[in-house]
């Protein structure tokens, strides 16, 4: 069948809207009428090609949609089914069957790749193969996802801002819920104040964290983060040392938690040096692919860790239901962080969020 979508033809080209061919669903497999789609900072990595995923390709990896077709094999939802759209898991390596998708050994093959689990494109035109992206390519109005991919969520809340949950919102909150797991009154900051960060420091209010400082460049953007649970703001150009502010605030000591969103080596060093003695620092900012950052050895070794994130640690079809709930009853607000463009103004959406003028950009497709 037909679906018009945003292909990214080449490096760092804008997005072009063309129509292209998409497959039926084979075994495993389901069909989506994709309804709307965030756009994530990973979509604009990839093209500008950070990440060497094959180009042509149909980028879009926060999807939300309705059911249209299920493959052979389905079980999990039907048609006419909500589903948000989330990363792509084999299902059969010791990480999966451990309950750690977002840790599967195929994971950069099944989401990176261009290509399906069973090595073949679902997106074409003009007889050539366009790639697949993160097992969904959701910048259609159709997208074919394998069930693995698929969280079948609740009808009564509106399915146009449910796709960041696929990906960047679950990153930032299950950072906190899910790895550092915070004790209550515990302190923490968020380095950067994009949808990612944000969705830590809401996180970090839910877990009852006391201190929860947000640093950010733009003021828009730590006003923000006040409204959202922060107790304290830094903005690195009104002060002459991050890591001195942020031990001030916390009586000299440094925070139990730091959750590092930038990408930018120096500001993951911040991120542990302001650490306390037996603090934590988590990483989820994606640089370029052999970016290094430089540490002291000694400050680690008096009891500090630092570990990587990967789309928040958790099991999409457990942790994004939780996500919805807690928004139900009014204890994480993510829709304040969008603000909704059509598809067709999807390389204004990019720029806009490039910017740092729109916090986390929602394509309406359908």
């Amino acid at each position: 069948m037909l679906t018009k979508a945003a292909v990214t033809y080449g490096k760092g080209e804008p997005f072009k809207i063309d129509t292209i061919t998409i497959d039926e669903p084979k075994d495993g497999e389901v069909l989506v009428r994709i309804k709307a789609v965030g756009i994530c900072h990973t979509d604009l990595i990839v093209r500008d090609q950070y990440y060497p995923v094959p180009l042509p390709a149909v980028l879009g990896h926060e999807g939300a949609g309705v059911v249209e077709k299920v493959g052979n094999g389905v079980t999990s939802v039907q048609p006419g089914d909500h589903v948000v759209l989330s990363f792509s898991s084999c299902g059969e390596c010791a990480q999966c069957l451990s309950g750690n998708p977002y840790a599967c050994q195929k994971f950069f093959e099944l989401n990176f790749s261009g290509k399906m689990k069973d090595g073949t494109c679902r997106l074409h035109k003009d007889h050539q193969d366009i790639a697949n992206f993160f097992g969904q390519s959701s910048f259609s109005q159709y997208a074919v996802a394998s069930e693995r991919n698929v969280v079948k969520v609740p009808k009564d809340v509106p399915l146009e801002i449910l796709g960041p949950l696929g990906c960047g919102i679950q990153t930032g909150s299950g950072a906190v819920l899910n790895k550092l797991k915070p004790e209550e009154g515990s302190s923490i900051v968020i380095f950067g104040c994009g949808s990612v960060g944000l969705s830590a420091l809401m996180a970090a209010k839910v877990a009852n964290c006391t201190t929860i400082i947000a640093v950010d460049l733009q003021d828009n953007r730590l006003q923000l983060a006040k409204e959202l649970g922060a107790t304290h703001t830094i903005n690195p150009k009104n002060v002459s040392n991050v890591v001195e502010e942020i031990k001030a605030i916390t009586g000299g000591e440094g925070v139990n938690y730091s959750v590092e969103t930038t990408s930018i080596p120096a500001v993951l060093r911040q991120a542990v040096d302001c650490l306390a003695t037996l603090g934590k620092a988590a990483v989820i900012g994606a640089p370029p692919v052999g970016t290094e950052v430089s540490l002291d050895v000694n400050t680690i070794l008096f009891e500090r860790s630092l570990t990587g994130v990967l789309l928040g640690s958790g099991v999409p079809q457990l942790f994004i239901p939780k996500l919805i709930d807690l928004y139900k009853k009014g204890k994480f607000p993510f829709d304040k962080l969008i603000k909704f463009y059509t598809l067709e103004e999807i390389n204004q959406a990019s720029e806009d969020s490039e910017k740092g003028i729109t916090i986390k950009p929602v394509l309406k497709v359908s």
